[in-house]
């Protein structure tokens, strides 16, 4: 026998004697059905109101951080405008003595979190949501935001989106700290606030989700990613009302002279995929190579911005996060020999400042890397066909996506970001082109991904292995609302009134589980209280509904789920005793699994 859903309803009456629910109770019954028939809230659409309040607090707190290290950068170089131009008018000794100041500050501020990190939770977002317990140390991720701050408004070569998502994601951890939450949900709270942080930086809604779903979650159903798009929205929303509407970097249309073209877009996606194995490897080994040195971290980050400013000497190209390099590329001509130096010089200053441990992301950086190299590329185009009539900003487009796309092995992402970031739709066919290639071409060497090392250092395990050996018990309910089969009409309709619940589990007399109770039954005896009178809920009880044991792999939790449409199963002790011990949410598992990751 097939379990039941919402469109079966008993017909069998027995008659018991008992009390007729009041005209009142029954109204509220009738609206409860109604309710749970046509609106039918659920856990994940509470989630998604959580994620519209955490899609502002986190670009409220994006806009304070940047203006803040704004703020801080005038008073240290006492120069206006972009991080470029304050460094090429201040003094050879300013900009190497800023550097050091503000590395040797950062260092204190992660000193800091390297003595309070043991006794809280992670401080790392990242692992928050993949491995942890949804729950982000709050002193240690405002130490470390402070360390990003020192090293972001002193003009080290690090993208500011890293400290604006790690704000935005201990923010929205509060709610998991004082509400009962799921460790499921907890997580998903935190992973809301990454995407607001993302979206907040770019003003790129669609990349903010995808960022977080592509890179950290790994998965783009619905279950995770819903509430991802609904605060990267809501926090581009804030974000725009409060600066500016426009695309960072938006640019003038360009077109395809020839379907002929195409082919060079296809050799530059592949170029892309070879160079950005060298890329990630060269940044890497800065960390390692600053690992080694038998000196303090205060020391290695000062020493890191003192290497930095000797390149800000030869080019103050090199300095900030590169926002200003790659809207120059794309707006403005460039001689190959200066973009080239600056290229050569970005990379060298972003492993250093990477290497020494600076708090921060390397994205931006990584955008101006795959705009000079396909500045580069189309420059050297123009040179083998002068009259081909070639623009190199549109091979600077292209270079941005797929270089991101190799970069972080997510060319979803890359294609989506490159898009919102420019708002060039003309060029989105051939981005898409090589973003796809260039990913592949990455794969063959087998190399770590930007992002990779940071998840396997947090433990990440692919879902299989979570879904073979993750039990039941880690992730159940305890003591979930359940009737009597002895309890009357009355006690049904305001168990149904008081819990958002389709189905009420119901125990015998020795708490052993023997069905349940659904909401669309009840509704057949609303308008007959002489038959609701006698009701209890052993005569309209199902029998035939599935339950799984609290010792079964999630696995066979998926597998039971398929025989019913239920948001929930029941969890007994065993088969031997089936007695009711918890209740196993469908969501909970889903947004479970979209971590991919369990403590080992």
């Amino acid at each position: 026998m097939s379990a039941p859903d919402d469109s079966q309803a008993p017909s069998h009456e027995k008659p018991i004697a008992g009390q007729a629910p009041s005209r009142l109770l029954r109204w509220l019954l009738r609206f409860r059905v109604w309710a749970g028939e046509v609106l039918r809230p659920t856990e994940l659409q509470a989630l998604l109101v959580w994620a519209a309040i955490i899609g502002v607090v986190g670009a409220v707190s994006a806009q304070l951080f940047r203006e803040a290290t704004d703020a801080f950068h005038l008073g240290l170089t006492g120069q206006p405008g972009n991080y470029v131009d304050s460094f090429a008018h201040i003094p050879w000794w300013k900009r190497i003595l800023i550097p050091v100041f503000g590395g040797a500050m950062a260092g204190c501020a992660l000193h800091f979190v390297s003595r309070v990190k043991k006794s809280e939770t992670t401080a790392d977002y990242m692992e928050a949501i993949v491995v942890g317990d949804g729950r982000v140390a709050f002193r240690a991720s405002l130490m470390k935001s402070l360390g990003a701050f020192f090293s972001a408004s002193s003009g080290a070569s690090i993208g500011r989106e890293g400290p604006l998502v790690q704000l935005a994601a201990v923010l929205a951890s509060l709610p998991g700290r004082f509400l009962t939450l799921s460790l499921p949900k907890r997580r998903q709270l935190v992973a809301c606030g990454a995407a607001a942080g993302i979206a907040s930086a770019y003003n790129a809604p669609i990349g903010g989700a995808f960022f977080v779903a592509e890179i950290i979650l790994g998965s783009l159903a619905m279950e995770s990613f819903g509430p991802l798009v609904v605060s990267s929205v809501i926090a581009t929303l804030v974000t725009r009302g409060i600066s500016s509407s426009e695309a960072i970097y938006e640019t003038h249309p360009f077109a395809l002279h020839s379907n002929w073209e195409v082919v060079a877009f296809v050799v530059l996606g592949i170029g892309c995929g070879f160079v950005a194995p060298a890329y990630v490897r060269f940044l890497r080994g800065c960390e390692k190579g600053f690992q080694r040195l038998p000196v303090p971290r205060i020391a290695k980050l000062a020493l890191g911005g003192a290497i930095f400013g000797s390149l800000a000497i030869l080019h103050p190209e090199v300095c900030g996060n590169g926002n200003t390099v790659v809207y120059s590329i794309l707006h403005s001509p460039w001689a190959w020999r200066a973009l080239l130096a600056v290229l050569i010089l970005k990379v060298v200053a972003t492993g250093v400042t990477f290497g020494s441990g600076a708090v921060g992301g390397v994205f931006t950086p990584t955008l101006l890397t795959g705009a000079a190299i396909g500045y580069l590329f189309g420059t050297a185009l123009i040179g083998v066909f002068p009259h081909a009539a070639l623009d190199p900003r549109a091979y600077a487009l292209v270079g941005m996506g797929s270089f991101l796309a190799a970069a972080t092995g997510a060319p979803i992402m890359a294609i989506i970001m490159l898009f919102e970031l420019t708002l060039s739709y003309q060029i989105i066919l051939p981005v898409m082109l090589a973003s796809v290639l260039a990913y592949y071409t990455c794969r063959t060497f087998k190399t770590k991904f930007l992002y990779d090392a940071a998840l396997e250092r947090k433990g990440a395990a692919v879902v299989s292995e979570q879904l073979a050996h993750l039990a039941i018990a880690d992730i159940m309910r305890p003591n979930p609302v359940h009737l009597r089969v002895s309890s009357t009409f009355e006690e049904i309709a305001e168990a149904f009134l008081q819990h958002r619940f389709n189905y009420l589990y119901v125990v015998d007399e020795k708490d052993r589980f023997v069905g349940v109770v659904a909401l669309h039954d009840v509704k057949a005896y609303l308008d007959k209280p002489e038959l609701a009178s006698v009701l209890i809920a052993e005569d309209i009880r199902h029998g035939e509904f599935p339950s799984v044991t609290r010792e079964q792999s999630l696995e066979e939790a998926l597998h039971a789920f398929e025989d019913v449409r239920a948001e929930r199963l029941p969890v007994v002790e065993s088969r031997t005793s089936p007695v009711l011990v918890g209740s196993l949410s469908k969501t909970d598992i889903l947004i479970h699994l979209l971590g991919r990751h369990h403590r080992r």
